[in-house]
Parts: structure tokens; sequence; C-alpha cells
């Protein structure tokens, strides 16, 4: 009876803080502005897709930000420019029709210090960026270019034969092996080398001039600003990340749509880093890596800014390709809390939400409530824990846990229905700091793997039905405790429910559950104790 006590008091600590918060998820402060408008041509920006129209478009930034703020508009045309930077209270407002294309003369694109994964690194000055500004937007029905593709490396195996023949003619160079093609010489240079972008004191202004072409831009770069709205716009082709607010407050994200190649290596989607009230809403993402990511730096960089990213607020986005529709990690060394991703669709992404990690990280993601989750056609798992992430040797071996151990704890995801994954559901932490406290409630999963659980503690699911065309077993459990399934339904005649493996797996229950469906009920193997598992009707 204490047993079962302890249990339900777990489930309700995990329903009460979404209810409670649910009806009201974080929000953000929008900026406002004056009315008065400030137009590129007045300033002799040609739409003619030839003109470098970098000062002009700059001119009239400069002059509403003087003029105590306003809008910028960017009328119908073909704007060509180098970097813009965005300062306080002004509108950039591109009318439909309208295209800031960026050009693809890297001699245009400044080398500046700034922050890359996570780290302190050399990069490109970013299409467009602010530092340190306040009541900034960019909205319209226009669409940002970043010209990504004169930045980008590509591997073979990534595009069709005609995209690679046509890449090939194109110029550039050609790994030695011929599967990788790079825009130049300085590009496949520093490709070679490892954190080239790293600022250290072996390293001077003429070895980050010698790989300048490899150090990509993020397309939008909103560095230590408040008050930020992104609205209606279409952002394309970035070079590297696409939207990369870092360190800001009160940013709003509405309508927008964000779309790179499926293969542009680190074309994420937005990456909000170490932010705090962000709202994200009624958005499209279609990119070559994570969607919707959320960081907050990187190993001990990260732990010593700690400046977690916190009170975010998803709602109505649509993921179709991408490496993982909604992301934390896996630079999330300052922390990640108070998370609500709600009524968003995945379609044909490779992971739906997707969460990782690994040891030397640090930090600590806890409170994420996600419900309302449509998936279809999704490349790998549906729903995925991972502690080990770009770590190819995951030999479970205890080490000792400190400021490095990362930690996720503390989920609530409920209301999930997927129509096509390659697994339902798994979830894998280290030894010696389990992934703790995930309750996973009211889900329709088909897939062809069924449910992965490896050093897990307080797993709860809960009204979950998982039909994968893989039955033995549909359930495997390693090394982990106090994993509870409720009502949990599953593929007609499957070969095998559950099997359990490792001594350490223990408190184990099965509670009105159809157990008959399967030909075999339990399995046990590598010293997994016969007694873990309790069945109740």
């Amino acid at each position: 009876m204490k047993k079962w006590y302890v249990l339900l008091v777990h489930v309700l600590f995990f329903l009460k803080p979404f209810a409670q918060n649910a009806a009201k998820p974080p929000t953000a402060v929008l900026p406002a502005f004056k009315k008065d408008t400030f137009n590129i041509m007045r300033f002799n920006a040609v739409p003619d897709g030839k003109t470098l129209n970098t000062g002009y478009i700059n001119a009239a930034i400069d002059a509403c930000n003087k003029n105590g703020g306003g809008v910028v508009l960017v009328p119908a045309g073909l704007w060509l420019t180098g970097p813009i930077i965005l300062k306080s209270n002004v509108n950039l407002h591109l009318n439909a029709s309208a295209t800031l294309l960026f050009t693809s003369d890297f001699n245009e694109y400044k080398l500046l210090k700034g922050d890359w994964e996570g780290l302190p690194q050399m990069r490109n000055q970013s299409p467009i960026s602010a530092n340190n500004q306040t009541n900034i937007a960019i909205t319209g029905d226009g669409i940002i270019d970043g010209n990504g593709d004169a930045w980008r490396a590509v591997k073979k195996d990534y595009v069709s034969p005609l995209q690679w023949k046509k890449l090939v003619a194109s110029g550039g160079v050609l790994s030695e092996d011929g599967t990788s093609w790079y825009p130049s010489e300085k590009s496949m240079k520093g490709a070679q080398m490892k954190n080239p972008g790293v600022i250290s004191s072996d390293k001077d202004s003429s070895f980050f001039e010698g790989i300048k072409d490899f150090l990509r831009p993020n397309l939008l770069v909103l560095m230590n600003c408040k008050r930020i709205l992104l609205q209606g716009i279409t952002f394309q082709n970035s070079p590297a990340w696409c939207l990369h607010p870092l360190l800001c407050e009160d940013v709003t994200v509405k309508n927008i749509s964000v779309k790179n190649p499926s293969y542009a290596q680190n074309g994420d989607g937005i990456d909000v880093e170490s932010c705090k009230n962000v709202v994200i809403e009624n958005s499209v993402f279609d990119v070559g890596d994570d969607a919707l990511c959320m960081k907050s730096g990187r190993d001990a960089e990260g732990r010593k800014r700690n400046i977690p990213t916190e009170n975010i607020n998803i709602e109505g986005c649509t993921i179709y390709a991408a490496h993982g529709g909604f992301v934390i990690g896996s630079e999330m060394s300052g922390g990640v809390k108070n998370i609500y991703v709600s009524n968003c669709t995945f379609i044909g992404t490779d992971i739906g939400l997707r969460f990782k990690t690994t040891r030397g990280r640090g930090g600590v993601v806890e409170n994420i409530f996600i419900q309302n989750i449509y998936m279809k056609n999704i490349v790998a798992a549906a729903i995925l824990f991972d502690m080990y992430y770009m770590i190819n040797d995951s030999t479970p071996q205890l080490k000792p846990v400190d400021e490095t151990t990362p930690q996720f704890k503390n989920f609530v995801i409920q209301n999930v229905y997927c129509n096509g994954a390659a697994q339902a559901v798994f979830i894998r932490g280290l030894p010696e700091m389990h992934i703790q406290n995930i309750a996973l409630q009211n889900m329709v999963l088909q897939s062809t793997k069924g449910i992965d659980v490896e050093e897990a503690t307080g797993i709860n699911f809960k009204d979950v039905q998982v039909f994968s065309k893989e039955t033995n077993p549909v359930i495997s459990i390693m090394q982990s405790d106090h994993v509870d399934f409720e009502n949990f339904a599953y593929s007609p005649d499957a070969e095998l429910l559950l099997k359990i493996n490792g001594e350490r797996s223990n408190n184990i229950e099965i509670k009105k559950t159809d157990t008959s469906k399967a030909k075999e009920k339990i399995e046990f193997e590598n010293n997994a104790d016969r007694g873990s598992v309790t069945f109740i009707p």
C-alpha cells in the first residue's frame, strides 16, 4: 500500500504543475515603435539585385534610430546587401515581394569575436545582427535570404547525382576521397581542424584569415537584446544556424517561415540560447538540422556563464525536414527550465521530441511540459532522451558525479500521436546519473520498434499505446528502476511483451494491462531479478 501511495503522489506531482501552468504559459513583452517611416529608397538603395545596398540600408537604420525609432521600410524588389546592423527602436519591415539577398562576397563580412555552439569563437559577421539593443523588430511579408549555398560544404551522399554534378562544375574544392565539396581551399582547410574557430592565445589574425571561409556566420544573431519581435518574414538559406537569439529577454516569434536545404549542415531553424521569456508561435520550419532548439552554452564555458534558457512557450508550429522537431541540447550547460510546447506537428522529421546531452556538459534540464504533438513519418525515434550524444562507445561505465554531469528530470509529455516512426520511445541515461521523473501519458505511437528504457528512474507510462512491427520485445528495460506502465496497449500477438536486463533493474510495475495478448510475457537477462517486476490487475 505504501509503495502504491508513493507512485500516486509521483504521478500527481507531474500533473499538478502542468494543470496550474498550461493555462498561463510564459509570455514576452512586445516592442512598440513610432509610426515614422524611413524608406530605404530615400537613402539611394536600388532594388536591381546587382547594386550593393549595405551602406544605404544601414544609413536608413541609423537615421531611424537617431530619430527615436520607427519603421525602416524595404519596398518590393531584390535588394543585394552586405551585413545589416539593427539598432534600438527600429522595426525593419519588408513589404510583400521584397527580398533582402545577402552577398556571396566573403570580403564584405568582417571576422569578429562571436559565439558558436556555446563557445566563444571567431566568426564571420552575421548578415543581420544586433548587440545590446532594445525594442527591435523584423516584420512584414518579405524574404531574407542568407545566400548560404556560397558558404556551405556539401556531402555527396546528401544530394542527388544531378545536384552533385552541378555543384562540382560550379567550382570549389573536392576532398581527397571525393565525397565532400567545399566552396574554397580556406573552407576545406578549416574543416580538417578540430575547433578551428575557438579563440586561443596561439591563434592570431592571420590564422583566422587563413580559414575565414570555413567560419560560417549565423543568418541572424541578436545578443544581449530585449523586447524583440520577428513576425511574418521568411528566413531562408542561412550559412549556418538561421535564427540565434543569445542572452536575450522578451523575444516574440510569430507567423514566420524558416527554410534551409535538407543537406544544410548546421542549418538549424532557431537556436534559443541562454534567453528568458520567449514565445514562438504559428511558424513553419523546413531545415537541414534541428528546428526548434533550446541551448545554454557548452561545457565549462556554459557553466561559467551560468545563464539558463527559461520561460519558453512554443505553440502551433509545423516542422518538416529537420534532425529534431523540438530539441533541447546538446549545448545545455547553463541549464534549461520551464519550457512549454503545445499543438505542434512534425512531418518527415528525423526525430520528433529530441533531448540530447553528454558527459562533460553539466547543466540541469527540468520542468518541461509538452502536450498535443502530432507526428507523421518520423525517420528515427518519435521521442528520444539520450545522454550519449556524439559518443560512439556507450558501454555502461559508472563515473563520479560532479559539475560536469548533465541532468534531465521532471518532464511531462502527453497527448502525442505518431503515424510512422523507426522507434516509439528511446530513453538512455548514464549509470551515474539516470534520466529522472518522466511522465508519458495518453499516446498512440505506430512504429517499427517499441520502447527502450536504459539507466532511468521514475518513468511513468500511462494510457500509452505502442503498435510496433517488431515485438521481440515490445518493451526493453535495462538497469532502470521505478518504471511503471498503466493501461498500456500493444500490437496483438506480440512475441515478447517485456525484457528486463541487468541487476539494477527493479521496482517495475505493469498495471491494468492485458498481458495475455503477448505470446511470452516477460524475459530476464544479465542477472535481472525475477522479483523486480510486479503485475497489478
